[in-house]
């Protein structure tokens, strides 16, 4: 992919081809028009899988779910390979993929690395669920010249820069498809520079990787759990930290380096969802105290000063010219 493509996403699933003819649609459709893979399932059960596929520049993710099946590269096959490194995390069940003779998973969380030009197998042993990330071999091989030492060994799952790589592949998934393509862009390099670092990028490479893509994408999963938390009116640095197993003056200096603050972010957010939920009519049952308890609000004479300053008017302004509205829509 180019780096001048916007973010897009695409759906392919066994349930839009007809129960008959399924397993012969799917192998044709994903796996040799998309995955350039044979497909044998294991089993009776009637076969199924589920992919979805976001796409942003120089990366490709596929995320879904697949019952127990084989999904071999042949020689034949490895040849249609393009200048690709694929990073395979498996995220439940139990599976097995092997490349060179030599076993590439060590369990859920960890991630097998698979070279695209040479045979390989993957089997889902169960039901289960994966990522596979797609990356553009120049972008890798830019910060880790020596990515092929990872080619024929699992990443463990307690390798930090790939657990950062899953949690932010994670958070990727809600993102709009219409994002712009700067967007797509910065979230792409945070993804190279975090591969990189899972492939065993080091020396200056390892710096500027870990400088750029791995604390963007901290700091993106720390504001993830905070947006998550909101509603806590004990939410802290110290909570986020330990969550993250990182120090609380460190999640301050993130926020530092982001141009704000840790306490700034938490407000702004608590704020925005009190006013989401003021003029949201499936709140309606819910009064101006109850709504700022549900924002994190503990004291509500604080609330109505801080949602005045913020917003020029008050909880209750907003309500009511809420329910004008939604009196006009039953109307």
């Amino acid at each position: 992919m180019q780096d001048t493509e916007p973010f897009r996403r695409a759906h392919i699933s066994t349930r839009d081809f007809p129960e008959a003819k399924r397993l012969q649609m799917w192998r044709e459709a994903y796996g040799r028009g998309i995955a350039n893979v044979d497909i044998e399932p294991i089993g009776d059960q009637p076969f199924h899988a589920d992919v979805t596929f976001n796409l942003l520049p120089n990366v490709s993710i596929a995320a879904g779910s697949r019952s127990p099946a084989h999904y071999r590269v042949s020689k034949e096959l490895a040849t249609r390979g393009k200048d690709l490194v694929a990073i395979s995390m498996l995220r439940s069940g139990r599976a097995s993929a092997t490349q060179f003779g030599k076993e590439l998973i060590s369990g859920v969380g960890s991630a097998s690395v698979i070279a695209p030009l040479d045979p390989s197998t993957s089997t889902m042993l169960t039901e289960g669920s994966f990522i596979t990330l797609l990356f553009s071999l120049p972008a890798i091989a830019r910060l880790a010249p020596h990515f092929s030492r990872a080619f024929g060994r699992p990443i463990p799952n307690n390798n930090e820069a790939l657990r950062l790589l899953t949690r932010y592949v994670d958070i990727l998934g809600d993102l709009d498809s219409s994002s712009d393509p700067a967007v797509a862009r910065s979230a792409s390099a945070h993804l190279i520079d975090l591969a990189a670092l899972a492939l065993g990028a080091n020396g200056d490479y390892a710096e500027l990787a870990r400088q750029r893509g791995g604390t963007a994408a901290r700091l993106t999963a720390i504001k993830s759990d905070i947006l998550a938390a909101l509603g806590d009116s004990e939410l802290s640095t110290e909570a986020i930290a330990a969550r993250h197993g990182i120090s609380p003056r460190y999640v301050r200096k993130l926020f530092e380096q982001d141009g704000s603050s840790f306490s700034a972010f938490v407000l702004t957010e608590r704020l925005a969802k009190a006013q989401r939920m003021l003029v949201d009519r499936r709140y309606r049952h819910l009064n101006i105290a109850q709504i700022a308890h549900e924002s994190g609000f503990g004291d509500v004479s604080y609330f109505n000063r801080v949602f005045r300053r913020q917003f020029g008017s008050r909880p209750s302004d907003l309500r009511e010219a809420a329910k004008c509205v939604w009196r006009e829509q039953r109307g």
